[in-house]
């Protein structure tokens, strides 16, 4: 009796990932996240989750990059679920990570933006990152130096200058992140720039930049001018 009152979604799950092998680029996004749901949620009809969810974060970039958290509040989004969409997540920028990692930044450029635009540009809190670069512009580390509210997020001079000198930086680029989506920058951007661009420069550590990250689009301090 149990059995014959379970809904049997084997049937349309077949034939999802059918679509997914055969032609992946024609399936909608809430397909995208039903077909993984259903991995971590195999018993239960996960399209009006994986439609819930997207209506919730807006699209597929911002659900899988909200937090643990957000992602807990949503009902019937338990641990095994939520793995499953951050595994996603963190595939995608391991990716996208690698195609600048291994050679210099400044002549990875293009390849460098692309992996910040996905990892910060989703977001809605305010986070500052910190490059950390050797004598050969390659990185040496990359770090989140601090989150914010969704207006605001402090950059200390102090401890950036500091990291930089324990990891023998050359060279760092600066990161942030305007949950607005506008990544024109404000008065105390250029303002803090300039600090810490006068801190590390009397170090013999370079600024090399700035980049300020809105959406999908962003902004270079230094192509500005304002460095």
């Amino acid at each position: 009796m149990g059995e014959m009152s379970t809904p049997d979604h084997a049937g349309h799950r077949s034939r999802l990932r059918a679509r997914l092998l055969d032609d992946s680029d024609g399936l909608a996004d809430y397909e995208l996240v039903e077909y993984l749901l259903a991995l971590a949620i195999p018993r239960r009809d996960t399209k009006p989750l994986a439609k819930a969810l997207l209506r919730e974060f807006g699209s597929f970039a911002q659900l899988i990059s909200a937090s643990p958290e957000s992602l807990r509040r949503v009902d019937g989004m338990g641990d095994s679920a939520i793995a499953a969409l951050k595994i996603v997540q963190t595939g995608s920028l391991r990716l996208l990570r690698g195609e600048f990692v291994q050679r210099p930044v400044l002549s990875s450029w293009d390849a460098l933006l692309d992996w910040l635009r996905a990892d910060m540009g989703p977001i809605d809190i305010e986070r500052v990152r910190v490059l950390y670069l050797n004598s050969r512009n390659m990185l040496i580390r990359e770090e989140v130096a601090s989150e914010g509210s969704i207006d605001q997020s402090a950059i200390y001079v102090r401890e950036v200058v500091k990291r930089a000198l324990e990891l023998g930086a050359a060279a760092i680029i600066l990161v942030h992140n305007h949950p607005s989506g506008n990544p024109e920058p404000s008065r105390q951007d250029i303002a803090i720039t300039r600090e810490i661009a006068d801190a590390t420069g009397r170090l013999g550590i370079t600024l090399h930049d700035h980049i300020i990250i809105g959406g999908s689009d962003y902004r270079s301090l230094r192509a500005l001018g304002l460095i």
